[in-house]
């Protein structure tokens, strides 16, 4: 009797010495989370371009943004890389970076449409009103990405918005006229290039995504007093990324 109780105890054992084996090391646990905090400086980073935009510094708080926007851009690659999703599986990245990109994407760059006076005055509170309650449902919109990881839709992506809005300069009435429309444009089903994840032609919208940067640091450093030709070439790029899937069925449909 004495052999079949240890036949048990020796296999449960071997069992609980394999699943050990299988659990993250600290150094790997603690390299996994360093990932999410650094994608939770996305957050501090937002709160430094919000004190620029209320001191109405405002190519220093796109400056902010955009070291935000790297910090969107290589944290995703790294989480994989470090498989963070399986290592700490108690916080949730997907989340935390849907926090992160609102108050990046949205809640600042609303802020800067709003009280920069690019808008007219009896529209600009409406329409920060309507950019942060869309943008909140699109962010919740388990829709928001098609298949083939275009997005639907205008995506939130207010701090462009803003952005070209700086660098147009266009007459109140125009500019709200725009903002309005991409409110609409938000829940309208065509589709918006990813410019990272879409694998369609992604060696020339990569190549268009670095010559927009040094084109944006270009514009942030003159404060937004740039030439016409900056300015075209900013804004076809800005088509590309917005209306390339539609240009791109609709050439197939008469081929």
């Amino acid at each position: 009797m004495a052999y079949v109780q240890i036949g048990p105890i020796l296999i449960a054992e071997a069992m609980d010495t394999q699943q050990d084996s299988l659990k993250p090391r600290p150094a790997m646990r603690a390299a996994a989370f360093s990932v999410h905090i650094f994608t939770a400086f996305g957050a501090a980073i937002a709160l430094l371009a919000m004190l620029e935009a209320v001191r109405e510094h405002w190519a220093a708080m796109f400056q902010w943004l955009g070291v935000a926007l790297v910090i969107d851009a290589i944290d995703g690659p790294i989480a994989r890389r470090l498989d963070v999703k399986n290592v700490q599986p108690n916080w949730s990245g997907d989340v935390l970076d849907l926090v992160v990109d609102f108050v990046t994407y949205v809640f600042v760059p609303a802020y800067a449409i709003v009280a920069s006076g690019l808008l007219l005055p009896v529209a600009a509170p409406l329409l920060g009103v309507a950019i942060i309650v869309t943008s909140a449902l699109y962010f919740a919109d388990l829709r928001m990405k098609a298949d083939d990881n275009h997005f639907r839709g205008f995506p939130a992506l207010w701090n462009a918005a803003a952005f070209y809005l700086f660098l147009l300069h266009w007459s109140p009435l125009w500019s709200t006229l725009l903002v309005a429309a991409l409110v609409v444009l938000t829940f309208v089903p065509f589709h918006v290039l990813h410019p990272v994840r879409v694998v369609r032609l992604r060696w020339l919208t990569m190549s268009l995504i670095a010559i927009w940067a040094v084109l944006g640091l270009y514009v942030l450093e003159m404060d937004f007093r740039v030439g016409t030709g900056v300015t075209v070439a900013m804004c076809a790029i800005a088509l590309w990324i917005s209306f390339s899937d539609a240009m791109i069925r609709l050439v197939r449909s008469f081929a």
